[in-house]
């Protein structure tokens, strides 16, 4: 009997639907929403050949908000992290060379 067991901890991620994450199977199931919503609206319109990647385009941000990590931070505290550093708090370094 072989039990996997990750080298660190913190990498381990429960997985619940299909082998993604509650977090990733939410925004799949959001991504496909956004599809479909965009196809329903857009079918008497347009071709379905370019119906059908505008719905595409339309569920990719949303099905990467799920799979996003970057530092290990997901994509809302990314975003959050951004909005604080760039937008709420800017800090303006000025350097100056030290003279001899």
């Amino acid at each position: 009997m072989e039990i996997k067991i990750n080298k660190e901890i913190k990498e381990y991620n429960e997985t619940m639907f299909f082998g993604l994450s509650v977090r990733q199977a939410i925004f799949s199931v959001l991504a496909c929403g956004v599809a479909v919503g965009i196809y329903f609206a857009f079918r008497s319109h347009l071709h379905k050949e370019i119906l059908s990647w505008i719905c595409v385009l339309g569920a990719v941000p949303f099905a990467a908000l799920g799979f996003v990590k970057y530092n290990g931070m997901n994509a809302e505290q990314i975003v959050k992290a951004w909005f604080q550093s760039t937008i709420k708090m800017p800090k303006y370094l000025v350097f100056t060379g030290n003279e001899g």
